[in-house]
C-alpha cells in the first residue's frame, strides 16, 4: 500500500463512531524502518485558512484495521501512556 493510498481513507473512531478525519502525515521510524503513527489535521473551516482544535497523533499500536475506504482506531487504547514516544509527559502544557 502506498502512502497516497493511506491518505485517502477515512480515519474512524470505534469507540464512538466518530469521524476523526483523514490523514495529513505520517510519522516514520527511520531505525526501524516502519510507521510509528498517523497524524491526522485539525479540520479545516475556511477554505482550508482557518483550522479548529489540535490534530490528533494515532500510534500505530492504536490501529484496529485498515480496510479498503476506511481505517478504524481504537483512541481508548493507551498504548504509551507516558508519551515517552513523543517526548512529552501526559499532562505537559507544551505538547505539540
Amino acid at each position: 500500500m502506498r502512502a497516497s493510498e493511506l491518505q485517502a481513507k477515512d480515519v474512524v473512531d470505534i469507540a464512538d463512531g466518530k469521524k476523526l478525519g483523514t490523514i495529513g502525515d505520517l510519522e516514520i521510524d527511520i531505525e526501524q524502518g516502519m510507521i510509528k503513527a498517523l497524524i491526522i489535521p485539525p479540520a479545516s473551516r475556511f477554505f482550508g485558512f482557518m483550522s479548529a482544535g489540535e490534530e490528533i497523533v494515532i500510534s500505530w499500536a492504536q490501529i484496529v484495521k485498515i480496510g479498503s475506504d476506511v481505517v478504524l482506531v481504537d483512541l481508548t487504547a493507551h498504548v504509551d501512556g507516558s508519551y515517552t514516544s513523543y517526548g512529552i509527559s501526559p499532562f505537559s502544557n507544551d505538547a505539540y
